[in-house]
């Protein structure tokens, strides 16, 4: 075992009497050591309840002959940290928390880590740090909030963020907003749709590290403390077999959660995660497979943001096996899982309790909610590298669309023009210098999106950034836009009142000038000054690379 390193020989007498000074005894000593990853804190819903999971886990652990050590990663809020400089320190995070799992799991020698998490950055830099660190590993992800409940329907974050945009817009009354703001989220979890969080503990269970059903068993039911129990107890076995993370994650694994993603229409931030995990593990995920996969797998359920139902209908329904069950026909379904068994010889348990998994909420393949998946990735001579967008969440009258500009080099800029009401009815908003680099910290556009679908306007303007969105976006709004502006994209030389074309079914994004126009703007052009002084993001702006190239710090 690895940690005999730290417990073993004569040598080791010393460090035996610090493990001792933790109440460690001697027949414990000859057991596996088990990290418990736990990203548990007080600020972030989806985090509050993790200390429970994991005594669940540790519990496990015990009860399967291992030894659990706990200790703690940072996470970072999105919906808190949403609109203001905080969001900077968002996607920068996730290379943070992957660098310290990386020095406790290597400075004290464990055997084998749990990895207790969730949210949208805080999740993938667990993910990315077992490709990095290749032990036997297991995840728990902390599960859905359940949906809010207000006037008669259930409610969201998301619901929160356009309510902004319907109170300025004089949609709603002051007392409405109040009773949506108390009401839409309900207590632990991860927020209740089919956004970044909860997207990414479903490609989680898509790539065989959790257990079947932990993707969207719920913060508040049992079935999560059970999972999370029997995880701790599969993770001693997996020790014991010498199976590893890298066993179970491969090419083959990854197309499987690109297809899971696909089927359920998930987030665009999947774009940035799957590539930076993939690298971690060794493994190439050019972004181009997003779009290549995307074209043959249909979605299959429509969750909020871009259809009406909620995390809770999707785990009703049987959550993410049943879509593997229903993509059957083409997933890898001889890929390795925690289990033990293939993501194949897993279905067999789902077929054996429920044969016919709701086909209300999950459609099948011969009629499903749309031909191609959620998200397509668009080139053209806006994004010559790529830009992404939720194709799933888009207004059918939207996915062609010409409109002038409107440019703005910051969040704060662009929602002050749409506050103010100074974005009309088939305009393209263009949100510049929110890349990786130029933001720096790549910023997701919530408030900006969500104040233009409560003032009514999502089925006429269209967003455009180098930033990106929150997986609670819906409409058509294009992230990920490459090169960003401070590399001298083309989004860069963009004037108000210029032609953007945008036809989805087509994958292309364009700037409508000549050609030697923009050669004359590119040598004019100075970028504006933003300086962000010392510390982390300093740091991280030198070394992070492009977006579509997962946004990894090299």
């Amino acid at each position: 075992m690895r940690s005999d390193s730290i417990k073993k020989g004569l040598e080791r007498a010393a460090h035996r009497s610090l493990l001792k000074a933790t109440g460690i005894t001697d027949s414990e000593m000859d057991k596996p050591f088990i990290a418990v990853v736990n990203s548990w804190n007080e600020i972030i819903p989806g985090h509050i309840h993790l200390d429970k999971l994991a005594q669940a886990v540790k519990a496990g652990i015990r009860n399967a002959g291992g030894v659990p050590f706990e200790f703690h990663t940072i996470g970072v809020c999105d919906g808190i940290a949403m609109g203001h400089e905080g969001m900077k320190y968002s996607l920068p995070s996730r290379e943070a928390i992957e660098d310290t799992i990386e020095l406790m799991i290597q400075a004290h020698q464990f055997d084998g880590m749990a990895l207790i998490s969730a949210c949208d950055k805080i999740l993938p830099g667990h993910l990315m740090a077992a490709g990095r660190l290749d032990i036997p590993t297991i995840a728990v992800t902390g599960g859905p909030m359940l949906p809010g409940f207000v006037g008669d329907e259930y409610r969201d974050l998301i619901s929160v963020f356009e309510s902004v945009g319907a109170y300025q817009s004089g949609a709603i009354s002051d007392s409405e907003l109040k009773k949506i703001e108390n009401m839409s989220c309900s207590g632990a979890g991860s927020c209740a749709g089919l956004f970044t969080a909860n997207t990414m503990a479903c490609l989680t269970e898509a790539l065989g590290l959790s257990l079947p059903g932990c993707g969207t068993a719920h913060a508040v039911d049992s079935k999560k403390t059970r999972i999370a129990k029997e995880s701790g107890e599969r993770l001693v076995r997996m020790v014991m077999e010498g199976t590893t993370a890298r066993q179970i994650v491969t090419q083959k694994s990854i197309e499987n959660a690109i297809k899971v993603d696909m089927a359920i229409g998930g987030s665009t931030n999947t774009t940035l995660h799957l590539p930076a995990i993939a690298h971690e593990f060794g493994l190439e995920l050019p972004i181009e497979l997003f779009d290549k996969l995307s074209r043959t797998t249909p979605h299959l359920v429509a969750l909020r943001p871009g259809g009406r139902n909620f995390m809770i209908d999707f785990d009703r329904a049987g959550g993410v096996q049943a879509i593997i069950q229903r993509l059957a026909p083409i997933m890898a379904l001889d890929a390795r899982t925690v289990t033990g068994k293939t993501l194949g010889e897993n279905l067999e348990k789902l077929i054996l309790e429920n044969p016919q998994t709701n086909k209300e909420i999950i459609s099948t393949l011969e009629n499903p909610v749309h031909a191609n998946g959620g998200i397509a990735i668009l080139k053209g001579t806006l994004a010559p590298e790529g830009a992404v967008i939720k194709q799933s969440a888009v207004d059918p009258k939207m996915l062609v669309h010409t409109g002038p500009a409107r440019v703005y080099d910051t969040e704060e800029d662009a929602m002050k023009g749409i506050m103010e009401k100074k974005i009309k009815a088939g305009d393209v908003v263009i949100i510049r210098y929110e890349g990786p680099k130029g933001g720096p910290g790549m910023r997701e556009m919530l408030a900006a999106t969500s104040a233009i679908v409560g003032m009514g306007l999502i089925d006429s303007v269209a967003l455009i950034t180098d930033g990106r969105f929150s997986g609670g976006t819906r409409g058509p709004c294009i992230g990920h836009v490459c090169p960003e502006a401070i590399d001298n994209g083309p989004i860069a030389f963009v004037k108000d009142g210029d032609k953007i074309e945008i036809d989805i079914p087509k994958r292309f994004l364009n700037l409508d000038i000549p050609e030697e126009e923009l050669k004359k703007r590119r040598a004019s052009h100075t970028h504006p000054l933003k300086s962000v002084g010392k510390g982390y993001l300093a740091r991280y702006q030198k070394s992070v690379a492009s977006a579509n190239k997962g946004g990894i710090v090299q």
